[in-house]
């Protein structure tokens, strides 16, 4: 179930100075999941953490365009539903392991 909820893990700086500053981690979510579900999957997924808070944004899709040799290539980058969650004092997820 936290596999088809949580779909993978933000890894960006300024999600990294919130988790190291407030204790807050970001994810891509199932656009269809909602802040008790996204609580207990993340429970599920790391047993050894107690969630605060979850707080969801659903993000927009954004048009984007490159050019080319042949010309102006234009596209779009889907929309996701973010999820930032707010851990306990003290409790902290390890993405990297042992790298």
């Amino acid at each position: 179930m936290a596999k088809n909820i949580l779909i993978k893990p933000i890894i960006s700086e300024k999600s990294e100075l919130l988790s190291a500053n407030h204790g807050q981690y970001s994810f891509v979510v199932n656009r269809a999941a909602n802040k008790i579900e996204i609580r207990k999957a993340i429970q599920e997924l790391y047993p050894d953490v107690n969630v605060e808070s979850v707080n969801t944004i659903n993000m927009p899709a954004k048009a984007k365009s490159r050019n080319t040799r042949s010309g102006v290539l234009k596209g779009r980058v889907s929309g996701f539903k973010k999820a930032i969650v707010t851990l306990a004092e003290g409790d902290e997820i390890d993405f990297f392991g042992d790298v």
